[in-house]
């Protein structure tokens, strides 16, 4: 691996060497007895990274996945949801929606602003919302949404809407209390700051939302994202028996299994201590190159990523390929009314180990490609 650029992208991330060793697992069976504890004891360590006394699902996809679960299960065509919309994914959110009939109402905020409580729980009183969705961090922007206050505001002026938590790029550097914060949803994927490669779509839901979901009036429109077949599967592992209605990603749940325990043992308030560390040396790298954030303010700048703008001058093909010389790979911009104009950089997972030298590493090759554009340049 010593050709191995760092991957330091808002996901897929790093992942510790133990996880890929469970990555190499040999063929399977899903229904093995070596395998269905490890399905089983995925779903139960879920609960404890987000303090919460839900059900979990793990099921063979991407993070959008939990998007089409969220939607066909719980909202029914013709009911109204708000989005809360701080940049790309914010969007896709309300297009699956729409895909399934929602009258979809977006909360759009500025380029680097997070939504805004009040103005959400204004919008609360307008009309009757099924739910309202908060992308807790938008990779395209590295805004981090408070969703404790948005969901605080809608208890309050709107208690009966359900709210959903994007934390595709958010479970595992940022904290989530679902249970304590009154969450009924949070969806998110394998390949981010919970350290496992990509392939498997995770979420956990309430027992409000359950409820809501058994007693919806219409069919659900979906057959592979249909809560009543997974129910029973995710059930039955947890009881440590064997079910099916499709494979399992074997292999990527092994490794998964791996992460969560090391999330785990580590312990979650020193895992979100380690991402703050990480991001603020990140930033403030960047802030000592005179660069500037996407995110309006460090308050709602999320610690698991870090958006920022190109200095004057330099686009990408200046920048990337030179870091990616330096052995450290960046992503470009994303937002679609300012992507050429920033790049974007991940600190997840095994990457916030400070014995680690991989957030030095990008920092050092940030400086160094920045210093030789100038160079070729004057």
């Amino acid at each position: 691996m010593s050709s191995h650029k760092l991957c330091m992208i808002p996901g897929p991330i790093e992942f510790h060497d133990d996880v890929l060793q469970a990555m190499a697992t040999p063929a399977t069976s899903h229904v093995a007895p070596n395998f269905i504890p490890i399905l089983g004891e995925s779903i139960e360590m879920l609960r404890q990274v987000l303090f919460t006394s839900g059900q979990p699902f793990i099921i063979s996809g991407s993070g959008t996945l939990g998007w089409d679960m969220t939607a066909c299960n719980l909202i029914e065509a013709g009911e109204d949801v708000l989005v809360c919309n701080s940049g790309y994914f914010g969007d896709r959110f309300g297009e699956c929606l729409e895909t399934y009939g929602a009258k979809v109402t977006h909360h759009r905020v500025p380029v680097g602003e997070a939504p805004n409580p009040s103005a959400v729980a204004e919008l609360l009183k307008t009309k009757k919302f099924k739910a309202i969705t908060i992308t807790h961090v938008d990779t395209s922007t590295g805004v981090l949404a408070d969703i404790k206050a948005v969901a605080e505001a809608v208890k309050k002026v709107s208690p009966d809407t359900l709210v959903v938590v994007d934390g595709v790029c958010s479970v595992g550097s940022e904290e989530i209390r679902m249970d304590a914060w009154g969450v009924d949803v949070v969806l998110t994927a394998s390949q981010k700051a919970l350290g496992a490669p990509p392939g498997l779509s995770i979420m956990a839901v309430s027992e409000r939302a359950i409820g809501v979901f058994k007693a919806r009036k219409t069919p659900i429109p979906n057959y592979y994202a249909n809560w009543t077949r997974w129910l029973p599967i995710m059930n039955a592992y947890e009881a440590r028996k064997p079910s099916y209605f499709a494979t399992p990603a074997v292999q990527n749940v092994f490794a998964l299994h791996t992460s969560l325990k090391q999330i785990v043992a580590q312990g979650l308030e020193a895992r979100f201590a380690a991402h703050k560390e990480a991001s603020k040396k990140v930033k403030q790298a960047c802030a000592d190159l005179g660069l500037k954030l996407v995110p309006t303010g460090l308050g709602h700048a999320a610690n698991g990523m870090t958006a920022v703008y190109y200095p004057e001058g330099v686009v990408a093909t200046d920048l990337l390929p030179k870091m990616a010389a330096h052995g450290v790979v960046a992503a470009g911009g994303l937002h679609v009314d300012i992507a050429p104009k920033y790049f974007r950089l991940g600190h997840m997972g095994i990457s916030t180990d400070p014995a680690r030298p991989d957030v030095d590493a990008t920092i050092n090759a940030l400086k160094e490609s920045l210093a030789e554009i100038k160079a070729a340049k004057n």
